[in-house]
């Protein structure tokens, strides 16, 4: 054998252990990502979960209409900083905020979050519009990524009225329940 061809296979074997490791370094990345992207998951339930978010969100939908038709939290709402006794809209926002950014840039997937959690996205951010429509004139760029998040779940929605497999069938729920969507 002469030394072209030994140095023809030194760099054929130098190529294939290369390929390898890159192909391995590929899969790691993958598993990484997919970690890292369940960490985020129960990190959001967790939250959406929390006694916290819970009573934000009861204060968003049970007592937050009523305080829009004061015209002195309007005009908090129009001055820089936030007011204070909003603290629960602005933890839901930013929440949702966070998360919309998570989807936007592929740490969770599109698909997942909305299978999951299309509908409170929709309830809060549809809740939320007069607060983000005074605040907008202040800094036209808050909460874009929850108004992401919102858009995509109401497509999402849109495109999936149920996110139950059409090919599987259903369990009977018994007499008298609500009828299944075909």
């Amino acid at each position: 054998m002469t030394a072209e061809w030994l140095t023809a296979y030194a760099t054929l074997g130098t190529f294939v252990v290369i390929t390898a490791s890159a192909i391995a370094a590929l899969l790691q990345l993958r598993h990484t990502r997919g970690s890292n992207q369940i960490i985020a998951l129960t990190e959001c339930r967790e939250t959406l979960e929390s006694e916290d978010f819970t009573q934000a969100r009861h204060f968003i939908f049970n007592e937050l209409p009523a305080l829009m038709e004061d015209p002195a939290i309007l005009r908090a709402l129009s001055e820089r900083t936030f007011p204070g006794q909003l603290r629960p809209v602005s933890y839901v926002a930013n929440f949702f905020e966070s998360m919309g950014a998570f989807v936007r840039f592929n740490i969770i997937d599109r698909s997942i979050a909305c299978d999951l959690w299309c509908g409170v996205v929709l309830s809060c951010w549809d809740a939320l519009v007069p607060v983000v429509r005074l605040r907008r004139r202040l800094d036209p760029g808050i909460w874009e990524n929850f108004e992401y998040l919102a858009m995509i779940s109401k497509r999402f929605v849109e495109k999936y009225p149920t996110s139950y497999p059409p090919d599987m069938p259903r369990m009977d729920l018994g007499e008298g329940a609500a009828p299944t969507p075909s």
